[in-house]
């Protein structure tokens, strides 16, 4: 076998290893942001009245008030990373999460650099959910294979 050959085999082992690990790296990937968004919503209902203050007065949401806002943020913290979890409407809950991750980090006035940095990490990562999809360990895989 020539060094060619040889060389080109490698290549291709090589990125057969990198395709079978993009299912691996979008469960870790779906993980962590269920974690991340998860614990944001478990902290805004272990204290909803102080949840409600802070979209009154310290959060400026755009375009919805105060109390729907509340709520829809609260709400998508808890589905989201549920169907996260299970892979199931990942890219509607990525997207979804990447929506609201892009209002939170515009609508607190007082937001660190390093808090802006976690929302382009999350923001990022959120992305490449969406476009990429879940992974074949997922229940989006499992539903697709079966009806294709």
């Amino acid at each position: 076998m020539s060094a060619f050959h040889s060389a080109t085999s490698f290549i291709r082992s090589g990125i057969s290893l990198v395709n079978h690990a993009q299912s691996g790296l979008a469960l870790v990937f779906r993980l962590a942001m269920a974690q991340v968004f998860w614990a944001a919503g478990m902290t805004k209902i272990a204290s909803w009245s102080t949840t409600l203050d802070l979209f009154a007065w310290e959060y400026a949401v755009p375009l919805i008030p105060a109390v729907p806002a509340a709520y829809l943020a609260t709400g998508a913290e808890l589905l989201f990373p549920v169907l996260l979890v299970l892979g199931l409407g990942t890219r509607f809950a990525a997207g979804g999460l990447f929506i609201l991750n892009a209002v939170a980090a515009i609508s607190y006035p007082d937001i660190s650099p390093a808090g802006i940095n976690d929302h382009y990490f999350w923001g990022a990562v959120l992305l490449t959910l969406f476009f990429y999809g879940p992974g074949k360990l997922s229940a989006d895989y499992f539903i697709d294979r079966k009806l294709s």
